[in-house]
């Protein structure tokens, strides 16, 4: 029977990446795996398929000649690659961090556990100035009625006699001395005759941890957060593993971010603009008072130092930018307009100096056609 595609084992996009890649696979053996399904063998089978597709996908060199060659290209009796989970040692590290361990080498005893990645929303006031927020992460712990030994308390777990606890056990192909997961223990090392009820063998439960994340001030969208310990419990007892709190900063009513300086848009009146004025802007300091000078045009900047954000990573504090967004009046009633025409009308008249962009952008038009029939 002809094997399925391994992208799609995994249900993945064929430009996925490591990480995309071992969290499929952890979903999908987690769901399937032996352990969990006794004497299903619809189970097993896909726990075998998930892990054969891991391993391909998992090394760049196997995942490069299966997207060329597809499975002739890790099947040995085809000529290349190394398929079917049996590597020489020749390869070096050849099963990678499946279950989150330490690659190709002996697999008995304690792993450590894996990683996980949080991510937490801030508004920008709190990521420019720190906070602490609580979280609450789902993850997998020690089972405490076994200690994370997976056996039923009062017994533990013992040597695999297959692979006589190392997790591996070794083959002869030829001129290669060949080793491979053993097929007893399934890598542990260890077998459980009697699972404990808690975890079913697992030696492992899932939890929801409430956790106090402290911010520091100045963090931005893609900073991380490391706190150490606080993963996935690792199977047989191992450590935990980390994690990592991914920060993303919420879209701001007024004020944009870019790195350690702000922005924000100020609207005023045209006569503010004409004949200048003094306003009140926002600051994540408070208000501030802001001169604008006679004759300004819109789109102008004006900077507030130091008004800014200080660096999660030390040094100066950025600045405000103030961009000036002149508003044209709405609804006004007859007299206001009659004053307009009367300003226009004035504004019009032979020789006058009031719009020099509007006249320089006019001539620039006279030109441009006079150049076209000419």
């Amino acid at each position: 029977m002809s094997k399925r595609d391994y992208y799609e084992v995994l249900n993945l996009d064929r430009g996925a990446g490591q990480a995309e890649i071992k969290k499929a696979y952890r979903r999908i053996a987690m769901k399937f795996h032996p352990d969990r399904n006794p004497d299903d063998a619809d189970a097993d089978a896909k726990f075998k398929e998930a892990t054969e597709a891991y391993e391909i996908l998992s090394d760049q060199e196997k995942r490069q000649a299966y997207d060329q060659f597809g499975h002739a290209g890790v099947d040995p009796q085809a000529g290349g690659g190394f398929g079917g989970g049996s590597f020489s040692d020749i390869f070096g590290d050849v099963f990678g961090d499946i279950f989150g361990g330490g690659g190709g080498r002996s697999r008995g005893g304690p792993q450590r556990g894996s990683d996980l990645q949080y991510t937490l929303d801030l508004d920008l006031e709190q990521a420019v100035k720190g906070t602490t927020v609580k979280i609450k992460v789902p993850r997998l712990v020690s089972c405490e009625s076994c200690d994370g030994s997976g056996a039923k308390p009062g017994s533990s777990p013992s040597n695999c006699g297959t692979c006589g606890g190392v997790g591996q056990v070794r083959m002869q192909q030829g001129f290669f001395s060949v080793q491979q997961t053993c097929p007893n223990c399934r890598g542990r090392g260890q077998v459980i005759s009697d699972p404990c009820r808690e975890c079913g063998g697992q030696g492992r439960v899932e939890e929801r941890k409430s956790l106090s994340v402290k911010v520091p001030a100045g963090v931005d969208t893609g900073d991380r957060i490391r706190l150490s310990g606080e993963g996935e419990a690792g199977p047989s007892g191992g450590p935990s593993g980390d994690l990592y709190v991914q920060i993303s900063v919420r879209d701001h009513q007024l004020f944009e971010r870019d790195g350690k300086h702000l922005y924000c848009e100020v609207p005023i009146s045209f006569v503010d603009a004409a004949l200048g004025g003094e306003l009140e802007v926002p600051t994540l300091d408070g208000r501030v008072k802001l001169k604008i000078p006679a004759e300004t045009q819109t789109g102008k900047l004006f900077r507030l130092r130091g008004k800014g954000v200080v660096p999660v990573r030390g040094g100066s504090a950025g600045d405000l930018m103030c961009r000036v967004v002149v508003e044209t009046p709405v609804n006004l009633n007859r007299r206001q307009k009659d004053l307009l025409e009367e300003l226009r009308g004035m504004m019009d008249e032979r020789g006058s100096k009031h719009s020099p962009r509007k006249d320089s952008w006019f001539e620039g038009v006279k030109k441009f056609f006079d150049d076209m029939t000419g």
